[in-house]
Formats: structure tokens, sequence, C-alpha cells
């Protein structure tokens, strides 16, 4: 059975870093892309950043761009999401997801299995 552990989240004040870890179990790891998404309250789930199998090729969304930045450890079946510069605006629930293809998209829906996410609040 696939599963996503995320870790990594917390309170921090703005301009500080965190960094997100996503490990998995239950598949073949190396094959497959996988994807940070977020969602913070009243609002639409957002791709962050997404980053794919073969060639490590990444996606990240303008908002993130320039401050975070996504890893992946094969030899761990962790991928992480390295965040500086945290803005009160990145306040959400970050989640990890798993396609089953080998590049990543932005597209939520396009992701086959998530983790449960973790809370990240930035204070001003």
């Amino acid at each position: 059975e696939a599963q996503l552990v995320e870790s990594g989240g917390g309170l921090v004040q703005a301009g500080g870093s965190l960094r997100l870890s996503c490990t998995a179990s239950g598949f073949t790891y190396d094959n497959y892309a996988f994807g940070w998404f977020r969602q913070a309250p009243g609002k639409e789930r957002e791709g962050v950043s997404c980053i794919s199998a073969t060639d490590a090729s990444t996606y990240y969304a303008d908002s993130v761009k320039g401050r975070f930045t996504i890893s992946r450890d094969n030899a761990k079946n962790t991928v992480h999401l390295q965040m500086n510069s945290l803005i009160p605006e990145d306040t959400a629930v970050y989640y990890c997801a798993v396609r089953y293809m080998v590049v990543c998209t932005s597209a939520g829906y396009e992701y086959d299995y998530w983790g449960q996410g973790t809370q990240v609040t930035v204070s001003s």
C-alpha cells in the first residue's frame, strides 16, 4: 500500500526558512514524479512545485520561484521542499503527492496518491 508521510512544517517568522520532507513507501519510488501542493483557508489548492523522475526536471509556481527548491533523494525515498524567505502568504497546509508517471505536472488531479499534509504558518 502506498504511503506518503510529510514532515517539517511548523511556525516561523517572516523571512525564515523551513524544510519539508515527504517519505514514500509501498511503491517504486524512483520511477514516479512528485509534487508539493498547498491549501490556505478559504482558498483553492495550489500547485507549488514538482519534480520529475528520470531527469529531475522541476516546476515552480511564480509565487515561490527563487525562494523554494524541490529535490529528491532516491536513496532515502524522500522528496524535500526547501522554503526560504518565507512570507505570511505562504501559510497553508502543504501536501506531498505522487504521480504514477515519469513527468511531473502542476495539476493536482493528475496525481494518484496524497499525504496527510503538514501545517506551515508564517507570522509577520
